[in-house]
Order: structure tokens, then sequence, then C-alpha cells
């Protein structure tokens, strides 16, 4: 159990979505000693703005969220720099923080870890059990090395890291950048865009026959708060909702809740990615007592509500 009220955390990438509602989590739990590290001040890539954080913030705790990621079309356009950065990042955060005897890093992964044709739901057993769909390869690798790098210093250099994986995120403050954002927000901008401009038709890329699971970004910041302060093990720990819906399935709930009227249109000429996605989250419920709270419907509704508040 680690006391997070009295220590020094440094959230990275606490600018974005998941950190800012990591950041809120944080502040419930009295932490009153965080930090934030994102760009422009620290671009984690280049080792000496790794250092100098080290020497500005003196955390105690590291929570590393920092990351370059994106939806398929930002995947297929941009392997190299998706390796690259992902695992400069991690790399270098995670051996600075052990030359300099820490107390704890905590790693977030990805589901995009996962071999393509890993058994549903995943379990964190099968994370080697083949290589990951081809048009996440590059981020899911990257973020993989972690664990590897997380379990070897544990080994030799008693170094407590610890290393979740998530499932696809969406919530209120979700990325809606057409060039790079993940299914639901896509879909919602979609539905929401096309219905004020009177649009017949919307496009989904794919065939919708693929399956995903969706993890309400409060409860995701929930479950990373709980693993910080109650989960010092060395074997990864999936966190996530535990249920499977389609694309096609997917799309139809979010025209219902947009209200839009028109036609959706499947490109199956796009690719639909991998094709079956859903976690056993058994180990987060046994090791730290995590279980996802929000239900789809209410946490769609509450993002949907927030993009349609804050669009321009």
């Amino acid at each position: 159990m680690t006391d997070m009220r009295n220590r020094r955390i440094t959230v990275t990438g606490g600018k974005g979505f998941l950190g800012a509602h990591l950041l809120r989590e944080l502040d419930a739990k009295g932490c009153r000693r965080v930090s934030v590290a994102d760009l422009p001040e620290y671009n984690l890539v280049r080792i000496e703005d790794v250092r100098r954080l080290y020497d500005e913030q003196r955390p105690d705790i590291v929570v590393h969220l920092a990351a370059k990621v994106g939806g398929i079309g930002f995947n297929e356009a941009n392997p190299a720099p998706l390796f690259y950065d992902n695992l400069m990042m991690g790399v270098q955060l995670m051996h600075e923080g052990s030359l300099r005897k820490i107390g704890k890093f905590v790693a977030l992964g990805t589901i995009c870890a996962y071999p393509k044709f890993t058994p549903v739901p995943f379990r964190e057993d099968d994370l080697w059990n083949g290589y990951p769909e081809e048009t996440n390869a590059p981020y899911g690798l990257a973020k993989k090395m972690m664990l590897v790098q997380a379990q070897a210093y544990r080994r030799q250099y008693g170094f407590n890291a610890i290393f979740l994986l998530p499932v696809n995120l969406y919530g209120p403050g979700d990325n809606f950048n057409p060039a790079s954002s993940h299914v639901i927000p896509a879909l919602i901008k979609k539905c929401v865009d096309a219905k004020r401009a009177g649009a017949p038709e919307i496009v989904v890329w794919g065939t919708g026959v693929a399956t995903r699971e969706f993890f309400y970004v409060e409860d995701a910041a929930e479950a990373i708060a709980l693993a910080t302060e109650k989960y010092d093990g060395p074997e990864p720990v999936n966190i996530g909702a535990g249920f499977e819906i389609s694309i096609r399935d997917l799309t139809e709930l979010i025209v219902e809740l947009t209200g839009f009227t028109g036609r959706v249109v499947w490109d199956a000429t796009r690719p639909d990615g991998q094709p079956r996605r859903m976690l056993n989250t058994d180990r987060a419920r046994d090791a730290f007592g995590f279980q996802a709270r929000t239900a789809f419907r209410e946490g769609l509704a509450k993002t949907i509500a927030w993009y349609e508040r804050t669009r321009p």
C-alpha cells in the first residue's frame, strides 16, 4: 500500500484527455503534491528533458500517461514516430527513475499490445502468444517494451514498476480531431455535424463486424489511482469495463443518441483493425479492487452532451 497523499507525484501527459481526469481523481484522494510533465515544457522523447523533469520535480512516484497515439488512419500514416516516440519516452523515463531510486513507476500500456487473434476475453497471459494487428503493431510493441523493462528492472534492481493495460478510452474531453481521433469521438462528430448540417448520410470505415470494448475515462482514472496506491506486483494488469460491442451496433447506438436520421454508408475498402477486443479484468478486481461502474449508454450520453456543449 502506497500513501500517495504525502508523496510527490508526477503525471506525464497530465494535460491530455486521461491526464486531466486522473489529476481530478488524485485531488479527490487528497494528493496535494502532484505535478504535470507535458509538452511544451517537457519533450519526453529527449533525454535532457527527462533528466530536467526529475531534477525539477523530484518525484517519488511517476505515472506515465504521455503517448503519441491515434486511430487506424493515424496509425497507418505514422508507424515510425508511433514506434520511436513511445519507445523512447518509456525507456528513458523508467531508466532515469530507476537511477534516481524513485519509489514507484506506473506504466500505461495499451490493448494494442495484444496479438491480433487473441482469444476473447483477452487474458494477461496471452500477451506474448502472437504478433499485434499490423496497423497497431509499432505503437503496441513500443508500449509493451515498458513491461519487459519493468520486469527486468524489478528483477535486477528491485525497482517498483507496474504495468497496466487499458482498453479503448472514451468520455468528455476526448480527442475529436478527425485526423487522429478514435472510433467513438469520430462517430459522434460525424453524427452531430451531419445532423446540424442536414447532411443525408455519414460514411463509416470498415464493415462494422469488428468488436471493441470501451472504457469510460473517469473509471480509467479511478483504476490507475487504485493501482498506484495498492498494486506492487510484476505481472501486467488489464483495466477495462469487461464487455464487447460490434462497431455496427456502436454506430447504431450513437446514431440513436445523437438524433441523426440520415443513412450510414459502410466503406468496406477501409480496414477494420483487430477483429475482436475485450479484456478479462479479474486480475484488477482481485489485485486492487477495481471494477468499472459507468454503464456504456450513460457514458456515451455524457460524451455526446460534452461535445455538443463545447463544439464551436
